[in-house]
């Protein structure tokens, strides 16, 4: 299965928190998604002061593209903030964050989980 074909439309309004209390004031809407790969592409966004800093350096088993839409965030392990149209492209196993956004942000994420190459 993939990713189902979606002509331009108004995405649902249905905001899910992430990972629960650790890190609140962060929120995702799910633009796409292909549930047996895991396959998908989403909104972020972190409300004005919240920050994922209870959780430490982050570290995934998949794929991740990020692109800054709006706001600010900044990465506490590096002291640097980035701003609207800054990219990250993230194999899995990289470590980042945590981070935090005093003005809020929201971005566009693109999660791909790793596939076995093929021959």
């Amino acid at each position: 299965m993939r990713k189902p074909e979606l002509e331009f439309h108004e995405p649902p309004a249905d905001w899910q928190k992430t990972n629960g209390d650790a890190e609140r004031g962060i929120w995702e809407q799910i633009l796409a998604a292909d549930p047996l790969s895991g396959d998908s592409t989403l909104l972020q966004r972190y409300e004005p002061g919240a920050d994922t800093i209870a959780s430490g350096v982050i570290v995934h088993d998949y794929w991740e593209e990020v692109i800054i839409l709006s706001g600010e965030l900044t990465d506490v392990t590096l002291g640097k903030t980035f701003t609207p149209g800054m990219y990250a492209c993230r194999p899995p196993g990289m470590p980042h964050g945590p981070y935090r956004s005093g003005g809020g942000c929201s971005m566009l994420v693109i999660v791909r989980p790793e596939s076995e190459p093929s021959m």
